[in-house]
């Protein structure tokens, strides 16, 4: 899987483009959040620079190396700092922070360590932290089969449902929650229509 993420990053082009996603841009603009965010799979820092021009103080980690290299030339160019840490998600130092907000773009992981990944972050987040996420939805297999370069898992038991996210964040309050089909149009691997999920949660005090 490193691999695959490390040869992906090291191309010259940004691979989902350097504008932040729409749904993360929308979300932080309408709660104006502020303090700590977490950026989970961050890749090559689009969500994460935006964040960072709003003022928030930013943590992200991926597992690729090449990921963080274009971060930080990301972070540069728009003249803002980031925190980047890659490794392991349960042996990163960030684990000893805690945040007011958390977002996963797209953090697809395979089935047997996802809803342990989706509980830690949850605790990482303060009382009345929010989270953000989007992610393809188990209907976007169809989608992807007529056209591939809307990308996403190719495999169901890694793609995201309504109730998986009821059950992996029961300590939070649903703000949104909701699958809908959208135009992705991030760099030349999110091309076209596709079916996500989006929930936007508020951690129970």
């Amino acid at each position: 899987m490193k691999e695959f993420w490390d040869d992906r990053y090291s191309k010259e082009d940004y691979a989902y483009g350097t504008s932040p996603n729409l749904f993360f841009k929308e979300a932080i603009d309408k709660y104006n959040l502020k303090g700590k965010i977490l950026l989970a799979a961050e890749g090559e820092g689009r969500n994460a620079v935006y964040a960072a021009q709003k003022g928030l103080q930013v943590f992200a980690f991926d597992i690729s190396e090449e990921a963080k290299k274009k971060a930080l030339r990301l972070a540069k160019e728009k003249a803002v700092e980031i925190h980047y840490e890659v490794g392991d998600f349960f042996e990163l130092k960030l684990l000893e922070e805690r945040f007011d907000a958390a977002a996963l773009i797209y953090a697809h992981l395979p089935p047997n360590i996802l809803p342990a990944y989706h509980q830690k972050i949850g605790e990482l987040l303060k009382s009345g932290g929010f989270i953000i996420l989007e992610g393809f939805s188990e209907n976007n297999l169809e989608l992807r089969r007529v056209n591939p370069k809307i990308g996403g898992p190719d495999k169901i038991e890694m793609l995201f449902s309504i109730d998986k996210i009821k059950k992996d964040f029961p300590t939070f309050d649903i703000i949104l929650l909701e699958e809908k089909e959208v135009e992705l149009k991030e760099g030349a691997f999110h091309d076209g229509v596709a079916r996500v999920i989006r929930f936007i949660g508020r951690k129970k005090s």
